[in-house]
């Protein structure tokens, strides 16, 4: 039913071929925060020719483009155009603070920066006059008392009638060439970026079409709300072209279920923290219920829990089965749209009582798994045998093993070109054409599971990576701590251990307080720190803390202190 991705050279390609089999005139993007951005496959074709038109004037084959906005069209669109112009687009996340900017820019030297608002602008303004590789800013939403020549508004480029009709074929860009770099955050501190390629990309594609097929219709509508700048989202745009959906942007997190009855969408990809609410939200709902109503809940969520770990039903409990779906299920499905054929999970380990709970109540929940540096998805569940504890049987093209130690390795198109101008990094993570995960696990029955992860990276239930290693260097910076680790993986927010200068132990909490708040200033909201506990033992080689190279053994760590670490949430 959707397009063969094999042969295609590249994503432009995916898009013009799927563009020429459309009817011209439908509404292909919609912006819900602004009913007035409606745009039909011909007004994107044409706007991302536009765009390159431009582009073109300021960038040579594989010069980067740096791309701060929210979720709207103009992002696929801009993306679009740069790969047509033959650059390379490097998402960046709107929440970033000016020390990340400015660090991703000097890294990557855009010669072009895209920003969606005057807010997002005012966040580089000042780092731009001291770059001069930096050549234009092109801004999405008009800035009236802006006259600079240096900035460019989107809109008068699209508005411009001067361009020239071109098909995709024949461009030279192939299955090999870098498509985006997308930075991801390091163990060591500094984010890398990840150079993935068009073939990559296209082959999550084609693996999500297969998962895609027997769950969505000739016309399937898509709600995105995950930050384009984040891998999984960011090819999600690309499964969006291949299935030739109608592509919904949401408004924010805030109106996730509104725009999800505003539009009925009938997939949705997610990380856990939505679905760990959403958990919640339902579960307090439930909890109000008495009497016969409570008792039909009870049996929807016991009988649904039965069928997906394919207990043979009695015909009784199959009767009881189908009054379930008509009274609770289906009520459930109409709060979210009455369409939604299945969320899809990734980013992050999904709670299995979580996936249980929403599979039972009629919320088919995919959970799948990927890094960014496998452009990102590995692995996933499929509709018709979800296995709640494992993230699904791994991607046509791409081939996992597990090593000796029990490590995930990778291998395939999918996997990174490697890290943007770090090749020391790519070495330690590239060896022999496999991907070293860092991530621990098994198979069961060709289902993979994970089960642990050797890397420092705390994931936070929204999908994030965060660097611990860059916290505690910040940590460390200030004169009264010794030793610090930063701790809160799958958790709300992040807390640390601190331990504390031997001319310091008398320091107050407060004083420390104080120092922590200014330090959480420089930092983005998903990386402050919002509580502590001073600890007394040092860490050291002695009592197994530390490693020889006197790094920090955050398991062993974790271990002895988990008890107190878990009272801070």
């Amino acid at each position: 039913m959707f397009m063969k991705v094999n042969k295609i050279n590249n994503l432009l390609e995916l898009f013009y071929l799927q563009y020429k089999k459309q009817d011209k005139d439908s509404i292909f993007l919609e912006f819900l925060k602004d009913p007035v951005k409606k745009y039909s496959w011909k007004e994107t074709y044409l706007n991302i020719i536009k765009l390159s038109k431009e582009i073109s004037k300021y960038i040579y084959k594989g010069d980067r483009c740096l791309l701060i906005s929210e979720n709207r069209p103009e992002w696929m669109m801009t993306d679009l155009s740069i790969m047509l112009s033959k650059g390379i687009t490097v998402p960046a996340y709107t929440t970033y603070t000016d020390r990340d900017y400015e660090y991703i820019i000097d890294d990557c030297s855009p010669s072009i920066i895209f920003v969606s608002n005057k807010t997002q602008y005012e966040k580089i303004k000042n780092i731009i006059p001291k770059k001069n590789f930096i050549k234009k800013i092109i801004i999405f939403d008009s800035i009236p008392d802006l006259k600079d020549q240096f900035i460019l508004d989107i809109n008068k480029i699209f508005n411009n009638q001067n361009y020239e009709i071109k098909d995709f074929y024949n461009l030279e860009i192939y299955r090999k060439d870098i498509a985006c770099i997308i930075y991801t955050s390091g163990t060591q501190g500094n984010p890398k970026g990840v150079m993935l390629s068009h073939g990559g990309i296209l082959n999550n594609c084609e693996g999500s079409c297969d998962l895609l097929e027997s769950i969505i219709s000739k016309k399937p509508k898509f709600l995105t709300w995950l930050p384009l700048s984040h891998s999984y989202e960011h090819t999600v745009q690309f499964v969006q072209i291949a299935v030739a959906a109608k592509v919904f942007y949401a408004e924010s997190i805030e109106k996730l279920i509104k725009n999800m009855n505003d539009c009925s969408p009938e997939i949705m990809t997610a990380v856990p923290r939505f679905y760990q609410n959403l958990y919640q939200k339902i579960n307090a709902t439930f909890n109000k219920a008495k009497g016969i109503k409570k008792s039909l809940i009870n049996q929807t969520v016991s009988l649904g829990k039965k069928k997906l770990n394919k207990k043979k039903l009695s015909i009784i409990e199959n009767l009881l089965n189908l009054l379930c779906e008509k009274l609770v299920r289906k009520k459930i499905k109409n709060q979210f749209g009455g369409n939604l054929r299945a969320f899809v999970s990734g980013g992050g380990a999904l709670d299995k009582e979580v996936g249980s709970f929403l599979n039972a109540i009629g919320l088919p929940t995919l959970q799948g798994y990927g890094l960014t540096e496998t452009s990102p998805v590995v692995s996933c569940n499929p509709i018709n045998d979800i296995r709640v504890e494992t993230v699904g049987p791994p991607f046509k093209g791409n081939l996992v093993k597990i090593a000796e130690d029990g490590e995930i390795l990778i291998k395939g198109e999918n996997v990174m070109l490697g890290y943007w101008n770090n090749k020391e990094e790519t070495e330690k993570v590239l060896r022999d054409g496999w991907l070293h995960t860092g991530d621990i696990g098994e198979f069961e029955n060709n289902f993979l599971k994970i089960t642990d992860r050797k890397k420092d990276i705390i994931i936070t239930p929204g999908g994030d990576n965060i660097s611990p290693v860059k916290i505690e260097n910040d940590l460390l910076k200030l004169n009264f701590i010794e030793q610090a680790l930063v701790y809160g993986d799958n958790k709300p927010y992040l807390v640390s251990l601190i331990v504390l200068s031997n001319d310091q132990k008398k320091l107050t909490n407060k004083k420390i307080l104080e120092e922590i708040e200014k330090l959480n200033k420089n930092l983005s909201k998903i990386e402050k720190i919002k509580k502590f506990i001073v600890i007394k033992n040092q860490f050291s080689i002695e009592n197994g803390m530390l490693t020889p190279t006197l790094k920090l053994k955050r398991y062993k760590i974790i271990q002895k202190y988990k008890q107190e670490l878990e009272k801070l949430y």
